[in-house]
């Protein structure tokens, strides 16, 4: 039997809004503090590793959102986006820190270098697409020498500091892990120098592998190792017919007016990794499986990632396990609507993967505090327990 690694299992805030069917208001719900309450309530309990919380002009501010549910989660971890052109280096340091050490150690930080332009000039940033990723080597600089303990002075092409200091200290040393992803050249150089885990969107395995290998090289020139992981949506449900039907229904209530007005709109944005989403299917309903059970109907309307692993539980598991494959330990996931998903994904999933920090050992006879807290199901006629489910 093969052996697989742990493999860290993230969820999904969905601050830009969420429902039951892709680009409508038909099945739409109010994403207020009380929802997303509820959605990094269940991923704690259920035992994904963390939430990604997005950022941009679409979304809820991610910093405000994740300090706001730091007191209601017990182990959660929060993924959190930075852009680092939308604030300075010694700025976020504070806020890293001050995150940090109110969580108790449970910040990871996704830095977002690129994006899209407009979204940026809006916040009054006008750099070009390579320009982003120079400003971001020099903010990464500044901030991991603050948050190591040093005074810092430095002067670069986009950044200036003189006698910079952070006070406080993280919990994590010598700073909470960073997070990327991006599909240029000049993203994977970024990646190479700066972060700990390098993160791809669901494009097909052959061309995954193609992008972590030339990470891992270029990495390795600078004398450093990152580790992987993928960002994708899922449709899990109990058969492989019923996930497919699910499928068609998440995108039923899109006319071609809709698909073609957010082709366009995503069509403008500079990103290498949003162009490459793009052409997975090029808007077209009838080509959305892209490889075995990996579809892009999500990115006919949606920005960024836009591929989901459709399937049952099994056929899930063995798709993630061939990312793993190559070199993925961290998969962060999402699903419409993102709090019953989160459950369903738990629920038929999970039993098939080796989950990091998780014990999923099954109750034995003479394990009875276990078998209290253990899935096990109604009890049947008030007395007895339910036949094990068949893996």
């Amino acid at each position: 039997m093969t052996q697989h690694h742990p493999l860290n299992i993230f969820w999904f805030l969905p601050t830009h809004g969420d429902g039951r069917y892709l680009g409508s208001a038909e099945g739409a719900r109010a994403v207020d503090h009380d929802y997303l309450k509820q959605i990094a309530q269940a991923a704690d309990s259920l035992g994904y590793g963390g939430v990604l919380i997005p950022t941009g002009r679409a979304c809820e501010d991610a910093w405000v959102v994740a300090a706001s549910l730091i007191p209601v989660t017990r182990r959660l971890k929060f993924l959190v986006a930075l852009r680092p052109a939308t604030t300075s280096p010694t700025v976020a340091a504070r806020q890293t820190a001050t995150f940090d050490r109110m969580s108790d150690g449970r910040l990871l930080i996704n830095l977002v270098a690129g994006g899209d332009a407009s979204d940026l000039e809006a916040d009054g940033i006008f750099l070009g697409h390579d320009e982003r990723y120079d400003h971001a080597d020099e903010f990464l600089e500044v901030w991991k020498r603050l948050l190591s303990g040093e005074t810092v002075d430095y002067k670069g092409q986009h950044i200036e500091v003189k006698g910079a200091r952070q006070l406080f200290p993280t919990v994590q040393q010598p700073h909470p892990p960073l997070y990327f992803g991006g599909s240029s050249s000049r993203a994977h150089d970024t990646a190479a120098k700066h972060v700990e885990l390098y993160l791809s969107w669901g494009e097909p395995p052959s061309e995954v592998a193609r992008k972590f290998a030339d990470v891992k090289k270029r990495a390795e020139k600078e004398g450093r190792q990152v580790r992987f992981g993928m960002r994708l949506h899922v449709i899990p449900r109990e058969t492989e017919a019923a996930a497919w039907q699910a499928a068609d229904e998440l995108i039923s209530q899109l006319d071609d007016d809709t698909i073609a007005t957010a082709q366009r709109a995503l069509g403008q944005m500079d990103s290498e990794g949003q162009r490459r989403m793009r052409e997975l299917h090029g808007g077209d309903r009838s080509k959305l499986e892209i490889a075995p059970n990996l579809w892009a109907g999500v990115g006919l309307v949606r920005g960024g990632a836009g591929t989901a692993l459709v399937g049952d539980g099994k056929i899930i598991a063995e798709r993630i396990k061939e990312y793993a494959a190559l070199g993925a330990d961290t998969f962060v996931l999402s699903g419409y609507p993102h709090l019953e998903e989160a459950y369903r994904f738990a629920e038929l999933v999970f039993p098939h993967l080796p989950l990091a920090g998780r014990d999923t050992a099954q109750p034995t006879e003479h394990s009875a505090s276990r078998r209290r807290v253990a899935p096990i199901g109604e009890i049947v006629g008030y007395a007895h327990t339910p036949k094990a489910a068949q893996s």
